[in-house]
């Protein structure tokens, strides 16, 4: 096997003009000095003896398994070298990995059907958070008007729009227009979900990102009062808290199913506690409050991998899994993007922004040639960016379809929700070297990946209650079964049907595909009571559902 010391000895020159064909471009050139961190591709697996003499280059940080490459910390000088061996098929940078809203919404197809004029055009989005900033994202396409069509504070002391700066970001992944990132130097377009939509914004969260129940409550309460007012037909929860009852005694989901009842379809995010362990459940049974209420459309988050097409995403660690704790309902109902998605800054003094600097993007990023970090655009991961972007489709449907109720909504998504996942996937934390296993039972990924595409070409109207199904475990048999929340549900079995709504891979393929069997099949281990049990042990306030630190 050629390697990198040989060929340097043989033939250095006739090398290095080789290697000019395999290094990027956005390298610096070899006479840069300094370190450099760079992915080495192959042309096929490394061997050892292979790796070996590549370390004698740089340093080895980390050796793919899906892909036959290297992260290496290499002196610049020595890029031309490696590339020169024939075994090394290209060397690139370490780039930034930033998952763009132009990515998010091709992710879901959104963009498909903006041409034709659906846009959210007249449909009011309460979003129920930090608060929302007036920035020019959320004004009319003229710049006329602006789209923020009411507001009002919950929270005491003076007021200050957002200055925590998550309801922004949230109500960017919905309604943003892209006015902050238009001209031919700017490289992505940020438009929201449903770039016309109206925003009706309801604060609750205070600068630090923590708010009341009570105060939630009565934003609920303002959203249905103005519902005519304002045409709300959504309301988007990205926050929650643990679930200390059942839903029907949880003060929060008797809120939401108020507002459902009302003609609200509400969108709220499942949590992000997908990776705690520590009372030996996996990350099952942590879906949070109000999201464990089976009326709502509860949503958890894909990684979409940084790229527009599908085939390549998966399950965020962080997405928290069903069943509901007390109440067993199977949730999540839905998954969408939400790893590391860019949207609106508040502003770059808010605490979001402040206290995670790494939040920040680069203007560059964005424009070409552009200095310093962004003042419009920052980055954020959790099952909070996934929610506003199942709103943004319900925007989009109610626009297409006025008459939809909150249940033909709901069927319909889940329906038409994508059903192809990897059975198992391995994510990494972005600040850590920590990594998760994930499956894609019906707890982790419900009835599927959000496809807005198949929701607005579907016609199908359930005349039922959409209401999420209840898990039922068999101590006789170990095997889990779903059972409807009431005979109504499945009363059309052509749009409820089990094998359509969660199909038949997700549900009924085997045993591993429920969970790992230390939470379903032995009531001796820890995480089994927990599960099952009707007792609950998580604790913690209200909280928003971002989680800073996303999956790689």
């Amino acid at each position: 096997m050629q390697g990198i010391v040989r060929v340097v000895l043989v033939s250095l020159a006739s090398a290095i003009a080789f290697a000019g064909a395999k290094v990027a471009s956005d390298l610096p050139r070899s006479t840069t000095a300094g370190m450099v961190e760079v992915i080495v591709q192959f042309k096929a697996r490394p061997t050892d003896d292979l790796l070996r003499q590549v370390r004698t280059a740089g340093h080895i940080r980390r050796q793919y398994q899906a892909i036959p490459a290297v992260h290496m910390t290499v002196p610049v000088s020595m890029i031309e070298t490696i590339a020169a061996d024939p075994a090394v098929a290209y060397v690139s940078p370490d780039r930034t990995a930033t998952n763009f809203l132009d990515i998010t919404t091709q992710s879901v197809k959104a963009n498909w059907f903006w041409p034709t004029g659906l846009t959210g055009t007249n449909v009011g989005v309460a979003v129920i958070d930090s608060g929302v900033a007036p920035k020019t994202d959320l004004w009319s396409e003229d710049g006329a008007t602006p789209r923020i069509v009411y507001r009002h504070s919950f929270v005491s002391g003076p007021d200050n729009f957002d200055a925590y700066g998550h309801g922004t970001h949230v109500a960017g992944i919905i309604a943003a227009n892209g006015a902050a990132s238009r001209g031919p130097s700017y490289s992505h377009l940020m438009k929201g979900v449903a770039p016309n939509a109206n925003i009706i914004d309801l604060q609750v969260l205070d600068a630090n990102g923590s708010g009341r129940v009570s105060d939630v409550i009565a934003a609920i309460d303002q959203a249905i009062a103005l519902k005519n007012t304002y045409n709300i037909r959504v309301i988007n929860l990205s926050l929650g808290h643990p679930v200390y009852e059942s839903f029907a005694l949880d003060p929060l989901c008797q809120a939401v199913e108020a507002a459902w009842k009302a003609g609200i379809t509400v969108v709220v995010a499942a949590g992000n506690m997908g990776r705690d362990n520590s009372l030996g459940t996996d990350g099952y049974a942590t879906i949070t409050s109000p999201g464990n209420d089976p009326y709502v459309i509860t949503v958890g988050a894909m990684n979409a991998n940084y790229t527009p097409w599908r085939g390549d995403d998966k399950i965020a660690s962080y997405s928290s899994k069903g069943p509901s704790a007390v109440d067993h309902v199977v949730k999540p109902d839905i998954v969408a993007p939400g790893n590391g998605v860019v949207s609106l800054l508040a502003s770059t003094e808010c605490t979001l922004a402040t206290r995670y600097p790494d939040t920040l993007v680069s203007s560059s990023t964005l424009q070409d040639g552009a200095l310093g970090n962004s003042h419009d655009y920052f980055k954020l991961s959790g099952t909070s960016m996934a929610t506003p972007v199942v709103s943004g489709a319900v925007a989009l449907m109610l626009q297409q379809n006025s008459k939809l109720t909150p249940d033909q909504v709901k069927a319909r998504l889940m329906k038409t929700a994508g059903k192809s996942f990897a059975r198992f996937s391995v994510a990494s934390d972005m600040l850590a070297s920590a990594s998760y296993n994930s499956q894609s039972d019906i707890f982790t990924v419900g009835a599927g990946y959000l496809d807005i595409e198949s929701a607005l070409s579907n016609s199908d109207l359930a005349n039922f209650q959409a209401l999420s199904p209840v898990a039922v475990y068999d101590a006789a048999t170990k095997k889990v079964s779903l059972v409807s929340a009431q005979s109504v549900v499945r009363g059309d079995s052509a749009v409820w049907g089990d094998a359509i709504v969660w199909g038949d891979a997700i549900v009924w393929g085997d045993a591993i595909v429920w969970g790992d069997a230390i939470v379903w099949g032995d009531s001796s281990m820890a995480g089994f009571a927990i599960v099952w049990g009707d007792t609950v042990k998580f604790s913690g306030g209200l909280q928003p559902a971002a989680l800073n630190n996303g999956d790689k």
